[in-house]
């Protein structure tokens, strides 16, 4: 299940974009997620040196391939305070869609995921009901209208 209720914090306290990634990688590593916090947290901040996953309108899709990842997942975190992301914008980040896939990804899930993802960001009603969710079963019903189908 690549949407997970474990794999979401509506209450994320984070000083900077590292402290979320570690922090969201943490609530992967508690159900089997990922099998190294640090292996997988450093594809996630390989792929950031690349350029900025903060997409705008305050959002941040920050991912990674690794052998680290068990299953393939989405880590959702809504900030408590603005965060500094370099976003594409130049806006701070309120929402973070972390994705993660094995690096055996042999059927591109990732893109699928990153596709479908984004797709439904650019819906301003999807994202409008995600930044009013106040519970995490709110954004699991929510976040599981990415579908993710096999090629």
């Amino acid at each position: 299940m690549i949407v997970d209720e474990n794999l979401i914090e509506l209450k994320l306290e984070v000083d900077d974009k590292i402290d979320a990634i570690y922090k969201l990688a943490k609530l992967a590593e508690k159900i089997n997620k990922i099998s190294s916090i640090d292996e997988y947290v450093e594809s996630v901040l390989e792929r950031e040196k690349e350029f900025s996953t903060g997409v705008g309108n305050g959002i941040a899709i920050p991912h990674g391939k690794s052998k680290a990842v068990n299953e393939a997942m989405i880590v959702f975190g809504m900030c408590t305070k603005p965060l500094e992301w370099d976003s594409l914008d130049g806006d701070p980040v309120e929402m973070i869609f972390m994705l993660g896939v094995p690096e055996e990804n042999i059927d591109n899930i990732h893109l699928k995921i990153l596709s479908n993802l984004s797709r439904k960001l650019m819906d301003e009603e999807f994202v409008k009901s995600l930044k009013v969710s106040k519970t995490i079963k709110e954004v699991v019903d929510i976040l599981n209208q990415i579908t993710i189908k096999n090629s």
